[in-house]
């Protein structure tokens, strides 16, 4: 989320839910410098052996697509956005690997994945669930085309503690983002069908990795 006043700007005509215009990618490559360590972080919780196929969700700018081919170098790495101006953006910073045939990014919701029933091994997505429109329908969604033994993660650099900073609650206000506790989290992925799942924090953060696998 925004910094600075201009950051904040930028970030509001861009539109963080679905990015557009010249605005939206300022924004979107400002994401993908600025969500580097958490996204890192977060993807040292992924523990999939030799998956074949791995899904982000809201791939945004395409760092995060580019990291998991760089952790799972044998994997066909897809990615999904509902804002065409993510999709060309990823695309963009992802050429040479789309190139290879070794990513692929399509223009999808999380409200209707374009995909069969078990097919990804793994499913990530990174500061995106803030602006998910159904948390319970759409994590059934995922857990509908992950795999048996799959593992899902969702990361993001903020979740609802009780001890935000005034400035994270101002841009949760501004933008309009779900944050859940982490009991809410747990029911979702409860009522979604996951029967295994847990919550990563990091010491001196406000940062989470919720984990849930597909038994």
């Amino acid at each position: 989320m925004p910094n600075t006043q201009k950051e904040r700007e930028i970030t509001k005509k861009g539109n963080p839910s679905h990015p557009r215009g010249a605005e939206g990618l300022q924004m979107l490559t400002r994401m993908n410098q600025s969500h580097v360590e958490v996204t890192n972080w977060g993807l040292s919780h992924l523990a999939i052996k030799h998956p074949k196929r791995l899904l982000d969700i809201g791939c945004g700018g395409g760092a995060t697509l580019a990291r998991l081919l760089d952790k799972y170098p044998k994997a066909q790495v897809l990615g999904v956005d509902a804002s065409s101006l993510s999709v060309k953006t990823s695309k963009g910073y992802n050429k040479d690997s789309i190139y290879k045939g070794k990513i692929s990014v399509l223009k999808a919701s999380v409200e209707k994945l374009p995909f069969d029933d078990n097919q990804m091994d793994g499913i990530v997505t990174v500061e995106s669930f803030y602006f998910w429109p159904n948390p319970v329908e759409n994590l059934k969604e995922v857990f509908r085309v992950l795999k048996t033994g799959g593992q899902f993660l969702i990361i993001a650099d903020i979740y609802d503690n009780g001890q935000l900073s005034k400035e994270a609650l101002e841009n949760i206000a501004e933008f309009q983002l779900h944050n859940p506790t982490k009991e809410q989290f747990f029911d979702y992925f409860q009522q979604a069908g996951f029967s295994y799942f847990t919550f990563h924090t990091k010491a001196e953060t406000s940062w989470a990795c919720v984990e849930g696998w597909k038994a």
